[in-house]
């Protein structure tokens, strides 16, 4: 009896040490040209429209994890980082990422040319009065937050990246298996 006991107490222990080792900490974050905050903060639920008139909420993908871009078409890193949001977010939708793309103040007819332009298949969410980037911090763009699938934020930063190079594979496989 204590044998069968003792199996499953060390495959037990496997197992939470095996979940424990998925989990990115600060450093890997930093190494990757993301701010991890200094203690655990909820993201700001808000409620915008995406380009069909739709009105979708940041609370709808709770349970995912979520690339929160802030950005405008006249941006000129925006416009280079889009592309690459969009590969990222073709490789992991399936395993659980959402790529939400706000817009700050700009119209509907200007930025749904852009995405389809771009071949965007991500959401795409209307900020038109910059209230919610506002209350982001979003002052320089494009600014990216990662939201973890318990809604707390995970990351974030300043600036232009190219998202679907392999570090950042590795790094989102990691987030997408905790």
């Amino acid at each position: 009896m204590r044998k069968p006991l003792m199996f499953v107490l060390t495959g037990l222990i496997l197992i939470a040490a095996s979940a424990h080792s998925t989990t990115v900490t600060a450093e890997e974050f930093r190494q990757m040209g993301l701010q991890p905050p200094k203690q655990k903060v909820e993201s700001i639920d808000f409620e915008l429209q995406d380009l069909s008139g739709t009105t979708r909420r940041l609370s709808d993908f709770k349970g995912k994890v979520v690339f929160l871009n802030f950005w405008a078409t006249w941006c000129g890193p925006c416009r280079f980082e889009m592309p690459s949001m969009e590969k990222l977010y073709q490789r992991f939708k399936a395993k659980g990422l959402v790529v939400v793309a706000v817009n700050l103040q700009e119209d509907r007819d200007s930025v749904k040319r852009f995405v389809e332009e771009h071949e965007l298949s991500f959401p795409v969410l209307l900020d038109t009065t910059g209230r919610i980037g506002a209350t982001y911090g979003a002052r320089s763009i494009p600014t990216t937050y990662l939201v973890g699938r318990d809604g707390f934020v995970l990351a974030g930063t300043i600036g232009t990246r190219e998202w679907d190079t392999e570090d950042y594979s590795r790094l989102f496989e990691k987030l997408l298996a905790e």
